[in-house]
């Protein structure tokens, strides 16, 4: 008889600012996805800790009053891990180390850490550790506190922190070579590239857990990992799929996340080259999440960043099955209506409707809803990219819906 797994979540605490640039609305959402992002990790968020300041304090990221209180309760509730939403400085996890005795992680930390989990191929895992290495460079010497020098006189004297310079040249070393072996992999990624031929490329690009490996699952009949969790898919799969007669080449990219850390862009750059050399960008996003406009500002500026941003863009509105508005009473003439009572048909006629018609479809991944549309809008959009590489191919590939009377006949 097989045994029942139990898995046990650390018992983890968040923390997080209210500042001027950052609302307590905008915290709020930003610790919710911090907490998914802890149970993605396999830790389960006993309490949340935030407080309202002018700019992060540059000693303990939160006054002196507040990271006493969090000692207290970490202590009385036997807290293992605390992580932080922002990214902390070398010197500020030094000291709230020095005060708080638990495992202090920020955002960044945390993320690399979900990667590490799902790196599953070497490139990924050669990928995930470079960003580790980097991270962890300049906060070696907080590991290292035993074996500093600190007293002086006779016999004190000497080389200094050795062990440190030591493990900062062995990080140094396996920097360099971890990013020589990932230019290697890069060479034979453009081959790879390079030997698909004039097939028309067409990336699947958005934010985290969106429903991007779901859909390429539907539309590509492949059996790409799908979960729930964020960060389910870290190595890119390439597809080749055919709608009518028309093949085309989809690809399942990493989903991007706000305050993305530049040491993952930097690493994951090959991952990323799939979306530069695509032909067509779908741009997934989940119509069901209260702040997916900040989900598309947050994706749009990081394809900014990889110099993307002006390719052809389809937006996909996925999850249409899940979404769900606010109502206001009849009677109720208090609530002031805001963008989250809008109906679907409401969210239409917004700045959704001047994309046009042809750019912003609204489907279900999961219970395929509309897809047939879908279908006929990506047909199109291929049909005319490939129209333009190769004028004399027109005739093989008929309109979507003179196809379907082919088939029919």
């Amino acid at each position: 008889m097989l045994e029942k797994e139990v898995i046990n979540f650390e018992k983890t605490a968040i923390v997080g600012i209210v500042t001027q640039n950052q609302s307590e609305e905008k915290l709020n959402e930003y610790l919710d996805e911090l907490e998914f992002l802890t149970f993605t990790a396999g830790g389960e968020v006993i309490k949340r800790f935030s407080q309202k300041m002018e700019r992060p304090n540059p000693k303990t990221f939160v006054g002196t009053g507040k990271i006493d209180e969090i000692n207290l309760f970490v202590k009385e509730n036997s807290i293992s891990t605390l992580i932080f939403d922002d990214e902390l400085t070398p010197s500020q996890q030094k000291n709230i180390s020095k005060i708080i005795d638990c495992k202090i992680l920020d955002r960044t930390n945390l993320i690399l850490d979900i990667f590490a989990q799902r790196a599953e191929t070497s490139y990924a895992r050669t990928q995930v550790e470079l960003a580790q290495c980097q991270y962890l460079l300049p906060r070696l010497s907080g590991l290292w506190t035993h074996l500093e020098r600190q007293k002086g006189g006779i016999g004190m004297r000497g080389p200094g922190e050795t062990e440190i310079e030591t493990d900062r040249r062995i990080v140094r070393d396996r920097i360099s070579l971890l990013k020589d072996k990932i230019k290697t992999i890069d060479k034979q990624m453009g081959v790879q590239r390079s030997n698909r031929g004039a097939m028309v490329r067409v990336a699947l690009v958005g934010y985290t857990n969106v429903g991007k490996s779901t859909l390429m699952n539907a539309v590509g009949k492949s059996d790409v990992f799908v979960e729930n969790k964020l960060f389910a898919t870290l190595d890119t799969t390439v597809r080749k799929v055919v709608i009518k007669n028309l093949p085309f080449l989809l690809s399942d990219t990493v989903g991007f996340i706000r305050k993305l850390p530049t040491q993952l862009v930097d690493s994951f750059k090959s991952t990323l080259d799939e979306v530069r050399e695509a032909d067509l960008l779908l741009h997934i996003v989940d119509i069901s999440h209260p702040e997916f406009e900040d989900h598309i500002a947050s994706v749009n500026q990081t394809l900014q960043d990889i110099k993307a941003h002006e390719k052809p863009v389809i937006m996909v509105f996925n999850k249409i099955d899940a979404y769900k508005h606010l109502t206001i009473d009849e009677d109720d003439l208090m609530t002031e209506k805001t963008p989250r009572h809008y109906t679907l048909d409401e969210w239409k006629a917004t700045w959704m409707h001047r994309l046009g018609e042809d750019n912003a479809l609204f489907i279900s991944a999961t219970h395929k809803e509309n897809f047939e549309e879908f279908r006929e809008r990506v047909y199109e959009a291929v049909r005319q990219i490939h129209i333009t590489r190769f004028p004399y191919n027109k005739f093989l590939y008929p309109d979507y819906k003179d196809a379907i009377e082919k088939e029919e006949e």
